[in-house]
């Protein structure tokens, strides 16, 4: 075997070596531009921001979509199975047996598993993948200060009779639940911890010294701020919609960011607890630490507030990997899938990666050597919107209205200049739905790019707005 091949082979064999323990923390509907080290200078998040500094992050990380309005589910079920969307069984809400998670196969492989705060995807699924747990909420969204938890049941039943109330701000307590796993004797042996927060998810009711930082001196808006969407994207009159009067008012917007950016510097404080006791354990050393979010959020971008649309704001999520082995303070931006965490953990740990065969690993960015990412991105959501970005191209298609989207996202990031209609790109738009729908048999979606009869593309954002009102 050639020298340098050989080191590269031993480096990666020490990484592997080092590895005991993962902590996989998860956020809620959190926006890739919601990080100070990532290049928002407004929001305070010096957590995220060591993390950042510790480790590689990934800025072209991708939910998949949904066929759910609660996007939320489906992404979870992804990116613990490592599945496609149309693999993971007829209800994301609901993972069965034959749908296999990470923490299955790592507790298969002596490790002990340990979950607290949300879970979206079935009790069964839960007591199939975890040996303890604390401060357990199964369920989709409520009440940061009101949510009913579980404690764990090693029966696995979790009735909802055995519910109690939180007994503090659930992102604190779902970060005391994790200093206390990792304070335990149980974190001795070899563990996996998932701490998954139900931050910044709405309703956004950030602590009041949290809210202050950002309610005298507002956030920016976004660059791609509108008052309207242009169109009805399929989903306009659902409840995250809802959420503030149409038209946009920058005062509007910029409300709902400051409860958002409140969300995550709170979110941020407890991460940074949880980070501080793995190093005061003395685990860091053997310890990987995959922070990522489900997906991101409109939050006012293109007259939108919710994430039921297929814009980059709303579909990439960011993704930080830090641990022994890994580079640190570097950035990659290859796109890769959430639904590829599960490979690269396994790849990282030594383990056999033949269970997520559609999961691809991303462990060669974290060795340090080339890594060129995922050929092209599909994301879809329900029947209504399809996108594929190839390169820095990227179409989106709304069958049920006959319309197409085609951005350049080198020279236009924040999506504001549709060039479908430009005949210089004709030829672009035409290939890049070809390699649309080749990609979509590729994961099975059974749903047409094209329709007979499509309906009106226009929005009556007016009769929204007396409807939201309760007119």
């Amino acid at each position: 075997m050639p020298l340098v091949l050989a080191a590269v082979c031993l480096a990666a064999s020490a990484v592997h070596a080092q590895i005991r323990n993962v902590v996989m923390i998860v956020a809620d509907d959190q926006r890739t531009d919601t990080i100070a080290a990532w290049g928002n200078e407004y929001i305070h998040t010096p957590a995220l921001d060591a993390l950042t500094a510790r480790g590689t992050s990934f800025t072209n990380a991708y939910c998949m979509g949904s066929m759910t309005p609660a996007v939320c589910a489906p992404s979870r079920a992804m990116f613990l199975s490592g599945r496609s969307l149309f693999n993971l069984g007829p209800n994301p809400y609901d993972t069965k047996a034959d749908v296999r998670l990470l923490p299955e196969i790592l507790r298969d492989h002596g490790l002990t598993t340990f979950a607290t705060g949300k879970w979206h995807n079935g009790k069964a699924s839960f007591a199939r993948a975890f040996d303890g747990g604390a401060s357990i909420f199964f369920g989709g969204m409520g009440s940061h200060t009101d949510l009913l938890v579980h404690e764990f049941d090693p029966d696995g039943q979790y009735n909802n009779d055995a519910r109690r109330k939180l007994g503090e701000f659930s992102s604190a307590e779902f970060a005391s639940a994790a200093v206390g796993f990792l304070e335990s004797e149980q974190a001795e042996a070899p563990f996996f911890l998932y701490l998954s927060f139900t931050a910044p998810h709405d309703p956004r009711t950030p602590p009041a010294s949290d809210l202050a930082r950002y309610q005298d001196d507002p956030p920016p808006l976004p660059a791609n701020f509108m008052p309207l969407h242009a169109f009805d994207n399929g989903e306009m009159t659902i409840r995250d919609e809802a959420l503030a009067a149409w038209p946009r008012t920058e005062v509007d917007v910029q409300r709902h960011l400051a409860d958002y950016y409140g969300m995550i510097t709170h979110m941020d404080r407890q991460i940074g607890r949880v980070v501080e006791a793995i190093d005061a354990a003395g685990l860091s050393d053997e310890t990987l630490i995959v922070f990522f979010a489900d997906h991101g959020l409109a939050v006012g971008s293109h007259g939108l507030l919710g994430k039921q649309n297929l814009y980059e704001h709303s579909t990439k999520a960011p993704l930080i990997v830090a641990g022994p082995g890994v580079p640190r303070g570097t950035s990659a931006p290859a796109p890769v899938y959430l639904t590829d965490i599960p490979a690269t953990v396994c790849d990282l740990l030594g383990l056999d990666t033949s269970w997520c065969p559609e999961s691809e690993s991303f462990a060669p960015a974290l060795r340090g050597e080339p890594f060129e990412g995922r050929p092209g991105i599909l994301t879809l959501y329900r029947d209504s919107q399809r996108a594929l970005r190839q390169g820095d191209w990227k179409v989106i298609r709304y069958p049920l209205i006959d319309q197409t989207q085609l951005f350049d996202l080198a020279n236009d990031p924040d999506e504001l200049h549709d060039l479908a209609g430009d005949p210089a790109h004709s030829h672009r738009v035409a290939r890049l739905l070809g390699e649309l729908g080749r990609w979509q048999e590729r994961i099975n979606d059974p749903h047409p790019l094209s329709n007979d009869s499509p309906r009106p593309r226009h929005f009556d954002h007016a009769e929204a707005e007396r409807k939201r009102r309760g007119g």
